[in-house]
């Protein structure tokens, strides 16, 4: 039978046919597989309990951290004479001054903002599809907010904690523990100091969730499009620390206003706060404290 005599292809005589093989050097083209996303429930405390674990180790960073966003007089300027000054003058165990504090935050905020992150996600995500970006986003937003609102009396006495080494004999609390410093604060200053600089916490929190996850899809997807990078380890690594890095930028000047206003003894305003600072340390008062806090943030 000639080409010209040939009845037409029909569309299942064409399924049947083996595709063409691909030409040397070209690699081939997969389609796109249906991925099911199953969704699974974890007990609402697992957060908490895993960033309590990395507080134990992460924690001198941490005080570094606090103590160079409160700097003041001839204080060590960088992270390692800060660091190096601890170890003289307080020992090794300086470097964990207000552990049990900064353990009963993670119980608190770390607890709330992943348990409700994940109860939301399963929520809003219907069975078996892969939650959109725009979702995540505003969810892992509000559960940070909460989280730093359930965490905030925490974190006050964790700051005081921290600073305690090196303020004068008429500014030290004396707080033994993170809950002796809580029942002090709601003692002598009433309950209303537990949410002392709740508003730059709980905006921090919001932030470095949210800036967090969006970067982190972000380098992703650039790392897997403009390089020889798969979807590997490396792929993840490197996404993470580069979302670490955008998190602790974007989340540095409202980490060092919480800092100051929740280690104050004078109740000022937001913007008087940040006015008398700028007036005193230039724009870089912003930045204060950031290298101990990548450092801490980004692996």
């Amino acid at each position: 039978m000639s080409q010209a005599t040939m009845p037409p292809t029909t569309p299942s005589d064409s399924a049947v046919v083996s595709p063409p093989l691909p030409k040397p050097g070209v690699k081939p083209k997969f389609q796109k597989k249906q991925i099911t996303h199953k969704q699974i429930a974890y007990p609402f405390w697992f957060g908490g309990s895993a960033s309590s674990m990395a507080a134990c180790v992460t924690h001198p960073l941490d005080l570094v951290k606090v103590r160079l966003q409160l700097r003041s007089g001839d204080a060590p300027k960088n992270m390692s004479g800060t660091f190096m000054h601890i170890v003289r003058t307080s020992g090794p165990r300086g470097l964990y001054d207000g552990l049990t504090a900064s353990l009963l935050r993670q119980m608190t905020y770390s607890t709330v903002r992943f348990g409700v992150y994940e109860d939301l996600k399963r929520r809003f995500t219907p069975e078996g599809q892969k939650p959109t970006l725009p979702l995540l986003i505003g969810l892992s937003a509000f559960s940070g907010l909460l989280g730093g609102i359930s965490g905030n009396a925490a974190d006050v006495v964790n700051v005081r904690m921290q600073q305690e080494a090196v303020q004068p004999a008429s500014h030290k609390r004396h707080y033994r523990n993170g809950l002796d410093g809580m029942f002090k604060m709601a003692r002598t200053e009433g309950l209303s100091s537990w949410f002392r600089g709740v508003w730059p916490n709980s905006t921090r929190a919001a932030l470095m969730n949210a800036s967090q996850l969006a970067s982190y899809d972000t380098f992703k997807v650039m790392l897997m499009t403009y390089t020889p990078l798969g979807d590997t380890t490396m792929t993840h690594f490197g996404s993470s620390l580069l979302a670490g890095f955008v998190a602790t930028t974007i989340c540095s000047p409202v980490d060092v206003i919480k800092s100051r206003v929740m280690s104050a003894h004078t109740n000022k305003g937001l913007l008087t706060l940040i006015t008398e600072i700028y007036a005193k340390e230039g724009a870089t008062w912003m930045f204060k404290g950031w290298v101990p806090a990548f450092l801490r943030l980004g692996p």
